[in-house]
């Protein structure tokens, strides 16, 4: 059945605009909703996030996932043409390979959004590119997509380029775009959920709510999305990380730090 491009685009923009009301929503409604009193104990800002901040973050998520849907267009013609490697049949690949892919694509992701992520904060690309993103000071999870369209695009070209370079099915691709959204909605949460016991143990290998925090109050550090590995390696992990999980999970808010060296006021 032929598509038109723009009933293809439309297609797409609802698909990608669903999956972001999902995954926040599911984030919002489980820490603001059904754990509310947790969440207000275990906050890691004493500032709050005011109504225009999150319309922001709303009308930048949607504008978002209409560059989304653009490079999507892009993608479903490469596609087409055999450029890419994305693939239907379980059986093209063995079983063991299918499985592996999912944590294979999230440690490219990761790779991919430090290295963008830290790109992105040369002053110049910072003002052009990357500011819109850290209006945000306390951000919430509506924040998630909130980019401006170039960052949008250097976000959504990742799926094509993983692609373009190892075979992943279409299982595996949705998976990990149903991942990223709610990571990516549960880092912009504001609350500190993860256990005290957490970065006492391997799994301080993965992120916290407290690290991206940190990113949003100070901007040079913690450019990482899944794990820590980047920032360590780098040197570019905050050092009292650890002192401000701790106090978060205390109930022990901070005020929000002043940004320096760059403007990011509306």
């Amino acid at each position: 059945m032929n598509v038109s491009l723009d009933q293809l685009w439309l297609t797409v923009f609802v698909i990608d605009t669903t999956r972001y009301l999902v995954g926040v929503g599911i984030v919002s409604i489980a820490l603001f909703v059904v754990f509310r009193r947790f969440s207000e104990t275990h906050r890691i800002q004493r500032r709050r996030a005011s109504g225009a901040d999150i319309r922001r973050e709303l009308t930048y998520s949607l504008l978002t996932t209409a560059v989304y849907a653009c490079v999507a267009l892009v993608t479903v013609q490469a596609q087409r043409s055999g450029l890419l490697k994305v693939y239907e049949n379980w059986g093209d690949y063995h079983w063991l390979y299918g499985i592996l892919s999912l944590p294979l694509v999230l440690v490219l992701h990761d790779a991919w959004f430090y290295w963008v992520h830290r790109l992105l904060h040369h002053p110049w690309l910072f003002r052009r590119v990357h500011r819109v993103h850290h209006l945000s000071r306390t951000p919430t999870p509506w924040a998630a997509y909130s980019f401006a369209p170039g960052e949008a695009v250097a976000m959504a070209i990742f799926v094509p380029l993983v692609a373009l370079v190892i075979p992943v099915h279409q299982l595996v691709l949705f998976s990990f775009l149903a991942i990223m959204i709610v990571r990516n909605a549960m880092g912009h949460s504001g609350v500190e959920f993860h256990p005290q016991s957490w970065i006492e143990t391997p799994l301080d290998h993965l992120t916290t709510v407290t690290h991206h925090d940190l990113h949003h109050q100070r901007l040079k550090g913690n450019y990482g999305l899944y794990f820590t590995w980047w920032d360590r390696w780098m040197g570019t992990e905050f050092e009292d990380y650890h002192q401000a999980f701790r106090a978060a999970r205390a109930g022990e808010p901070a005020a929000t730090t002043q940004p320096g060296g760059l403007e990011v006021r509306a």
